[in-house]
């Protein structure tokens, strides 16, 4: 299931650490490394980093980036809607932007249940794009509670891809650090761009 590349798609199941950056060091933001060798894999800067609260850059290991997630600018539209939609971008060969998939959040957190699941209206909507080709196997919602650290990014069938957790041991009491578990095949880079939008929608590591 390769989205931003099949790079990221491990044929086993990847243990991932997420830690947050404070604003002072980096503008905020948050560093994956991988749980068996420590090494970084994924860096995600927020507005700190980038001067707008609108953009996320997702970037591997070595700094260049692999994802641009943009907030759709407002509208009449927009404003009249309860949705507020993310874009993810990937560049291709020749520099162009290509959309891989939007998400689609309710306009106040306060109305995501922590029960949200595929069957709630105020579940967070992750769509594939283009759509037209990817149809309902593109479609994937947030099930739980992100702030908890304890959620899924599930399919359509209800099956997690992707699942948040509390870090344990020493640190087990913060949420500043926290491990994702990815299915494998799924990935890693996509789910790495999601968690970057909740952490956001959540007022998180990447907001200013």
């Amino acid at each position: 299931m390769a989205i931003v590349s099949k790079v990221y798609c491990s044929p086993v199941e990847a243990a991932l650490v997420v830690r947050r950056r404070p604003h002072a060091v980096g503008g905020g933001g948050f560093v994956v490394t991988d749980c068996s060798s420590t090494r970084v894999v994924f860096r995600v800067d927020g507005c700190g980093v980038l001067g707008t609260s609108s953009e996320l850059v997702v970037r591997d290991g070595d700094g260049d980036t692999l994802l641009l997630i943009r907030r759709k600018a407002g509208g009449i539209i927009e404003a009249m809607s309860i949705h507020k939609k993310w874009k993810g971008y990937i560049y291709d060969y020749e520099g162009a932007q290509k959309l891989v998939f939007s998400i689609k959040e309710p306009h106040s957190t306060s109305s995501i249940s922590c029960f949200s699941g595929s069957s709630s209206s105020s579940a967070i909507k992750i769509s594939l794009e283009p759509r037209k080709i990817n149809g309902p196997d593109g479609i994937f919602h947030i099930k739980g509670h992100f702030p908890d650290r304890d959620c899924s990014i599930v399919d359509s069938g209800g099956n997690p891809i992707a699942q948040i957790q509390k870090e344990m041991g020493e640190l087990m009491a913060s949420k500043d650090v926290y491990r994702v578990i990815v299915r494998a095949g799924i990935d890693q880079a996509f789910v790495c761009g999601v968690i970057a939008v909740l952490d956001h929608i959540y007022g998180e590591s990447t907001v200013c």
